[in-house]
């Protein structure tokens, strides 16, 4: 925040989270919270033409893009950013990712001779990572952005330590900031949802929580679960989550003859995840890659056990590490489930 003599602080971020134009969506809390430490923040968001600008408090104000297509997002960006930028004496940019924000980041920055913050969520340095052509293009463009910043947010050492080895950049400019969780209000959540009571057919109970996304690796979980039921016949796999591949994951489920045994629900507030993890025998994360891996710290936060790819923190969090294959994943849960 301001002080005596000194220029208001003003950010301007640059991100693509649209959950942002609803006041009381858990991002548009940190955004209120981030705001107290700055005198204004201005963010843009890449949207199509059916968002408008709102204002989240009483200094934080959100600005739709309102772009005709995706293609146009970064110049739809730049374009609002240089208006901001002009209006309103911006002091610093960042950008929640060093793909295409960065895009509009790195020519503002250009432009202004502000300076750049990119930030880096996702373990671009994983070799599964370019599992896809846009993968491979978005890890293109983030080797391109990163030595333009004048400072790069990570959020664990593994993504740090890859930006410095493949780029020479200077650790002094990377900064780690952990994702947020709330580990004593985990350990101390009340159990309202007991899984082994709502599932009483299953002896033995293994917790996914996770978007059904292919980068999460849900299918390698759902092809484990044969030779796990083989050794451990009453064992159940819950999967929480949404996402574009639910339909396929469920016609797997289907295919393999695993209805009796694997059972999706749709994502739960805190309050119940957190009582899930609790009353769970198991913690399964099985993603090709992660920046951090959020449900990896909860799980353990909870004193839940986990079995997990070498992905994030997983290693930090005291997952037994399997490799990404059904029999070693399905040997990992086994061995877990027995102790």
């Amino acid at each position: 925040m301001q002080t005596d003599g000194q220029k208001p602080k003003r950010l301007l971020s640059i991100g693509t989270d649209r959950l942002l134009f609803e006041p009381d969506s858990a991002v548009s809390k940190r955004f209120l919270e981030y705001g107290k430490q700055w005198d204004e923040i201005h963010v843009i968001v890449a949207t199509d033409r059916s968002f408008r600008e709102t204002s989240i408090g009483s200094n934080v104000w959100v600005y739709p893009t309102r772009s005709a297509a995706k293609i146009l997002y970064p110049m739809d960006a730049m374009r609002l950013g240089r208006f901001i930028i002009a209006r309103r004496d911006i002091t610093k940019i960042t950008c929640q990712d060093p793909f295409l924000t960065a895009m509009a980041g790195v020519s503002l920055r250009k432009g202004s001779g502000l300076p750049l913050e990119l930030q880096v969520h996702t373990d671009i340095g994983s070799p599964n990572y370019p599992y896809s052509l846009g993968n491979k293009l978005r890890k293109a463009m983030a080797l391109s952005h990163l030595p333009k910043a004048d400072s790069i947010r990570v959020v664990s050492d593994r993504i740090s330590q890859y930006v410095i080895e493949t780029l020479g950049i200077s650790p002094a400019k990377i900064f780690v900031r952990p994702i947020a969780v709330d580990v004593e209000a985990l350990k101390n959540a009340p159990i309202t949802a007991d899984l082994r009571k709502k599932y009483p057919q299953f002896g033995k109970v293994v917790l996914m929580a996770s978007r059904l996304e292919p980068e999460k690796g849900v299918e390698l979980a759902i092809r484990s679960w044969p030779e796990v039921i083989k050794d451990i016949p009453k064992a159940g796999l819950i999967i929480v989550g949404s996402g574009s591949q639910a339909g396929k994951l469920k016609a797997l489920v289907a295919h393999l003859g695993l209805d009796h045994s694997i059972v999706f629900e749709s994502w739960a507030d805190q309050g119940t995840l957190a009582s899930y993890y609790k009353t769970s025998d198991l913690f399964l994360n099985t993603s090709l890659f992660e920046g951090y891996g959020m449900t990896l710290v909860e799980a353990h936060a909870a004193g839940c056990r986990i079995v997990s790819t070498d992905v994030g923190v997983a290693g930090e969090q005291g997952a037994m590490i399997v490799e990404q294959s059904p029999v070693a994943v399905a040997r990992g849960i086994t061995d877990a489930l027995r102790v």
